[in-house]
């Protein structure tokens, strides 16, 4: 049970050094899925939002990533409609020294800051390069509707 042992250690870590907006709740029947609840910067499109997302680690983790997937919509060229998140780190990147705070301060990061670059939904992306009014304008309209 190297993952499990790895996963407290980290959460401990994590309890005496939390990540700001971020607050983290464990399965306590399953250590190895946790429900995360991330209130947006005040300088993001998404600002007043709070946004869940679950991590799940694998049976080999450290050595395989954990997955993350948002379970609030969000209108975000980095996260497709099933709430995937894309993220270099989670895979060809992935390397078992990378900590759990590092993987939840780079989701948290990617939702503040969302870019045309590297996109899991082009259609959003063109949008948020072509035309970032009309974006920012639905952006604005979904944290209103999913995530207040």
């Amino acid at each position: 049970m190297t993952a499990v042992r790895r996963i407290q250690k980290e959460l401990a870590t994590l309890s005496v050094e939390p990540i700001s907006d971020l607050r983290i709740e464990p399965n306590e029947q399953n250590m190895m899925e946790w429900t995360c609840i991330l209130k947006a910067s005040a300088d993001s499109p998404y600002k007043g939002g709070k946004y869940q997302f679950k991590v799940l680690f694998p049976q080999n983790f450290p050595f395989k990533a954990p997955d993350v997937e948002f379970k609030t919509r969000i209108y975000h060229p980095g996260i497709d409609e099933e709430g995937h998140i894309c993220i270099a780190l989670l895979k060809d990147e992935w390397k078992p020294a990378i900590t759990i705070a590092k993987v939840l301060t780079t989701v948290k990061d990617k939702l503040n800051n969302p870019s045309s670059d590297d996109p899991f939904n082009a259609d959003i992306a063109a949008q948020l390069k072509n035309d970032k009014a009309a974006f920012l304008k639905t952006a604005k309209e979904w944290t209103k509707k999913y995530a207040s």
